[in-house]
């Protein structure tokens, strides 16, 4: 009888043992979304060697914290615009590296915050925010129809915008 319950005793521990290590590998998968170990899962094709947020909750906070300006795409796989967008937007050498010095994030559904949609809800259509967290809806590219949506022909009014958003920042704060 006694080698029994010690034997139950035992198989308890294993029990208890597995139990903590299943609640350690969740608490490192929480870890993992909040500091993309895998960006190209993020980044969606825009970038992949780019640090990408995964909210736009998150990546305000982290503008906000870092005084970095934040960079918001919005657009969606299936759209021929978006995808000819992030054909170029990812392989311009130049914009892949000033886009270091941003917060950025890549959205394929709409938030509910009306400010990053001013002028409509299309794609593909890229805004600004910073730091201080406002939109700069001041930063827009060449149709007045589509304030913040860029054609691939527009990479580089793109590249002089994103320079644009950087250069506020500076004078600004």
């Amino acid at each position: 009888a006694m080698e029994k319950s010690y034997m139950s005793i035992l198989l308890l521990l294993v029990a208890i043992s597995c139990a903590l290590a299943k609640d350690v590998g969740k608490k490192e998968t929480k870890e993992n979304t909040t500091k993309p170990k895998l960006p190209q899962t993020l980044s969606r094709g825009w970038g992949d060697q780019l640090i990408w947020t995964q909210t736009y909750e998150e990546a305000l906070f982290r503008s906000k914290h870092s005084n970095k300006p934040l960079m918001i795409i919005h657009h969606l796989d299936d759209c021929p615009h978006s995808q000819a967008l992030k054909k170029v937007f990812a392989e311009h050498k130049d914009i892949q590296k000033l886009a270091e010095k941003f917060i950025l994030l890549n959205l394929v559904y709409e938030t509910t915050d009306k400010n990053l949609a001013p002028d409509g809800q299309y794609v593909p259509r890229i805004l600004f925010i910073d730091p201080s967290l406002t939109v700069r809806a001041d930063i827009t590219g060449r149709y007045s129809n589509r304030l913040y949506a860029y054609e691939p022909s527009d990479i580089s009014l793109l590249y002089s915008n994103m320079q644009k958003a950087l250069k506020l920042l500076k004078t600004e704060l």
